[in-house]
């Protein structure tokens, strides 16, 4: 294909990505070389934690051309996931809510429809237009689900920047959106009309200030054995006793870094219904969690990304909730014996884990 036709296909896939509910598409070369010893040096301190996975590809992340033969490009998107009724306040309300002891706090992101499913259906949809127009091409998509550096490949075609928390920030969306991309043989112009976007955090460190945990250790530096979000949804164990406190109410995830940062100020409502609020998971009580059966886990949150992490972790962090949340009434003189009921209830739990976590939450 000469090079008329590949600027023409270019252009072409950026429309059909628009088309298909992508806010933005752009399309960088997948030369990540220059973020190795960084990867690196991460894996080395163990920041990683239990995510063996990391490890186990180790440089593999940085080399795309690893995942797709002769692959040549990525053709990055995005795709905001605030829900689309959200109010102009959405920042405070969320605060808000992680000071209410009783109320569950499910990160915005998991609220609505599994990403994974989402953008990798309508990536297979942009690679199928693809297809059609110019026939069969190499190519494989990617969505959080391989061992790819999605947000340096993502900085790297202008989608944005990497903030102080390591996401990616973007001056006129904020960071509450999704990327994913296509890794393909084509070997289509790369987006140079615009340099990569520089840093625009400045002197701002809200995002490292405000962690609960201080999982942020610097800018640019996380240790996600101390992030909250790894602790409710990757960890597979036992929560260690010195973070328990510190989670607080937040029973899936934590958007803290995200809400603290002024750039959200700018944050777009999406155009999915797919990202919409299910189950009434942005105004859930935990006692009302706690009630569920694993057949109601399971049932209520088909098709939900927090379906992943199982009933048993689901209830592990509901105790350690619970158990937060009896401290503050208790220390407000606050009668407690519906969460008393409940931790009981987990206290008696056929898995360990749960009892473990059950009966720290009833001491506390």
């Amino acid at each position: 294909m000469i090079n008329d036709n590949l600027s023409f296909l270019a252009q072409s896939i950026k429309a059909w990505g628009k088309e298909c509910g992508f806010a933005e598409v752009r399309i960088t070369d997948i030369d990540l070389s220059i973020h190795e010893a960084g990867l690196t040096a991460w894996l080395a301190a163990g920041h990683h934690g239990d995510m063996d996975y990391m490890a186990t590809h180790g440089l593999k992340r940085a080399r795309p051309a690893e995942l797709v033969p002769n692959a040549r490009r990525a053709i990055m998107v995005r795709m905001d996931y605030l829900p689309e009724d959200s109010l102009p306040n959405w920042r405070e309300l969320e605060m808000a809510a992680s000071r209410q002891p009783e109320q569950a706090v499910i990160s915005l992101y998991a609220r609505g429809r599994d990403y994974h499913n989402v953008l990798k259906t309508r990536l297979r949809e942009l690679a199928r237009r693809i297809e059609t127009e110019i026939g069969p091409f190499g190519y494989r998509v990617f969505t959080d689900s391989a061992p790819v550096m999605e947000v340096a490949l993502a900085e790297k075609a202008g989608l944005g920047w990497r903030g102080k928390h390591t996401l990616l920030l973007n001056q006129h969306a904020g960071s509450t959106f999704f990327i994913g991309e296509i890794v393909t043989d084509l070997e289509l112009p790369i987006d140079t009309t615009e340099p990569p976007a520089s840093s625009h955090c400045g002197s701002c460190t809200a995002c490292i200030t405000c962690c609960p945990t201080q999982a942020i250790l610097a800018p640019y530096q996380l240790d996600a054995r101390r992030c909250i979000s790894y602790l409710t949804i990757e960890l597979k164990g036992s929560i260690p006793v010195e973070f328990r406190a510190l989670i607080g109410n937040r029973v899936y995830g934590c958007d803290d870094c995200q809400l603290y940062c002024p750039w959200n100020k700018f944050a777009q409502p999406s155009d999915q219904a797919d990202f919409s609020v299910r189950n009434g998971l942005d105004n859930a009580r935990l006692i009302e969690l706690s009630g569920w059966t694993e057949d109601d886990f399971l049932n209520r949150l088909a098709g939900s990304p927090i379906r992943r992490i199982g009933y048993r972790r689901w209830c592990r962090n509901l105790a350690v909730g619970l158990g937060n949340a009896r401290r503050s009434l208790r220390k407000k003189q606050l009668p407690t014996d519906a969460i008393d009921a409940a931790l009981q209830r987990y206290a008696l739990h056929p898995e360990e884990l749960v009892r473990e976590h059950a009966l720290w939450a009833l001491k506390q």
